[in-house]
């Protein structure tokens, strides 16, 4: 616990065998309450590896989408009564150990997001960032501060925390369910006015870390430009979009059900044997 909140850190994996357990033996217990991981549809041993770890594991029996495995993540640490979420992906491309610092920032109310950013300390392609992911990293980036009127260092990183305020309020359920739900819930948070905060974090990269291919990558940034332009068009008042929608679907909306402890969707887990989604 950081002031009295209760601290989730959420694994979203997928086949991430091979490095799970190197990144579940830095998160700091001594502030971490509970450690939760999504599986979605992994084709290796990640539920295994979850399993000996004793990690409480949910498991889409499909993969489902990396958003779609957020969106579970969140459900279940609210679930489970987190007060403070940290989302840290399990290929060890991000330093477990300053959990506390972002956890702490929101903690105590300073932000009700924190972001763990790769590129604020200007170090990322030395540490190994390949030069495309780079580039095309600090040119989204760049044309989202210019039309949120913002100054993030970066949009794109998976190491995140959120208040149990912030994830109850926006309607992330009407976020994509791939890789563009991590550049929406920004942007919802710009637009219903939660501050950002950054903090620099040392990311490493090697063939273990988890990437996109350039195809799928070259969609994201599609992506990442119509939900600017939504973005641009609603503050105009030019366009309605769910997105921006203080009535759209959020987790408040299923959160009762969800604590149902016979509900089929999203049961607690063991520890031998993970809730199957």
């Amino acid at each position: 616990m950081i002031e009295q909140k209760k601290i989730i850190v959420v694994l979203p994996a997928y086949n991430a065998e091979r490095t799970l357990a190197r990144t579940y033996h830095e998160i700091p217990r001594a502030i971490v309450d509970e450690v939760l991981l999504v599986d979605d549809g992994s084709q290796d041993r990640t539920v295994e590896v979850a399993r000996q770890l004793k990690v409480p594991c949910y498991r889409h029996t499909t993969n489902k989408g990396y958003g779609a495995n957020q969106k579970t993540c969140y459900q279940a640490a609210l679930d489970r009564g987190a007060d403070v979420v940290v989302m840290l992906h399990p290929d060890y491309q991000y330093p477990p150990e300053l959990i506390p610092a972002l956890a702490g920032l929101v903690a105590a109310g300073r932000f009700h997001v924190v972001l763990g950013s790769r590129l604020l300390d200007g170090g990322a392609v030395r540490r190994g960032m390949p030069l495309y992911k780079y580039v095309c990293n600090r040119v989204w980036t760049w044309g989202q501060n210019l039309c949120l009127n913002q100054r993030l260092s970066e949009y794109h990183t998976g190491f995140r925390a959120f208040s149990r305020h912030f994830l109850l309020s926006v309607p992330l359920l009407e976020n994509s369910d791939d890789f563009l739900f991590d550049n929406q819930i920004l942007v919802q948070a710009v637009y219903f006015g939660y501050a950002i905060g950054e903090l620099a974090v040392p990311g490493r990269f090697t063939s273990d870390s988890s990437s996109i291919s350039p195809w799928r990558g070259t969609w994201y940034g599609v992506g990442v430009v119509a939900t600017t332009l939504q973005y641009v068009l609603q503050r105009a008042g030019l366009l309605r979009c769910r997105l921006f929608d203080s009535r759209g679907r959020s987790l408040r909306d299923h959160h009762e059900r969800y604590r149902e402890p016979a509900s089929k969707s999203l049961a607690r887990p063991g520890l031998d044997s993970p809730a199957v989604l």
